[in-house]
This record gives C-alpha cells, sequence and structure tokens, in this order.
C-alpha cells in the first residue's frame, strides 16, 4: 500500500473541548461553518455513528451546488472524529483531534489522500482553503453564533 498524502491544519480554538466537538457533531451548527469563505450549505442526513452517512449540498457564491458524501468512521466525543469523503471529486479521510490546553482547544485537522499528482497539485489550495474552514468555526463558536 503506497503512503498517503496528508494535509494537516492546526488551530487553537479559545473554546472548550465539548464546545468544538459539538460545532462538528450538531448539524446545525455544522451547516452554518462548513466549506472555505463566500459558501453556504444545506445538510440533507446527518447520521451522527460510526457507519453514519453525512448528505451536505455545499452553494458556492455564485450559485453552484457541490453534492458531499461521507460516511463517518470512527467516533470519540470530544476527542476524535474520522470521516470518509466519497464524493463529488475527490476519495479522502478526515481525522479531526480534540485537545485540551489551558488556552481552549487545539484542534488537528489531518486530510489523507491517495499521492496522485492531481491531488499534489491541489495540496496548497486545500491547505488554505481549510484555513478558511477553521476560520469559520472560530467564528462561529466565538460569536456564539451557534
Amino acid at each position: 500500500m503506497s503512503e498517503k498524502l496528508e494535509i494537516t491544519n492546526e488551530r487553537l480554538i479559545r473554546a472548550d473541548r465539548g464546545q468544538v466537538f459539538n460545532a462538528v457533531a450538531d448539524p446545525k451548527t455544522l451547516e452554518r461553518w462548513w466549506g472555505p469563505h463566500g459558501f453556504t450549505n444545506r445538510i440533507d442526513a446527518f447520521d451522527f455513528r460510526e457507519g453514519g452517512d453525512w448528505l451536505i449540498t455545499m452553494t458556492s457564491s455564485d450559485g453552484t451546488d457541490f453534492a458531499n458524501r461521507w460516511t463517518f468512521q470512527a467516533i470519540e466525543p470530544e476527542h476524535r472524529l474520522v470521516a470518509l469523503h466519497h464524493e463529488p471529486m475527490h476519495v479522502f479521510t478526515l481525522e479531526m483531534t480534540f485537545e485540551s490546553v489551558d488556552e481552549g482547544t487545539n484542534l488537528r485537522w489531518c486530510m489523507q489522500f491517495d499521492p496522485t499528482d492531481e491531488n499534489r497539485e491541489l495540496e496548497k489550495f486545500i491547505h488554505a482553503a481549510n484555513e478558511q474552514n477553521l476560520d469559520r468555526l472560530d467564528q462561529v463558536l466565538q460569536t456564539g453564533d451557534q
């Protein structure tokens, strides 16, 4: 088996671990911050258990819809979440880990892709998009806009 291409982002979120985890586990909150800047979301299914599916339609600022299908692979409340992204384009695994620190929660966001040329070319774009995703999460948690 070939080694995976890993794209990792980390962020200190000034909220407790339970709040950060719940912002992922609660579909109403999740749809408020998921995706890069300029996207809105509609969650059509959210079966938050191992083996459960998550269907989200992300709409870009130009009105283009992107239907995404995920399957939750591991859920350790307030500690770790692993989900497999099936479509629309790139198959990858996302692992989120939540670590309590004095200032709040250290969130580690690690995506694993097959090491294809196409995925390597997207690496910088994906890293930047993940930063925007984390910006949006932080904003929702800081404003209490849940």
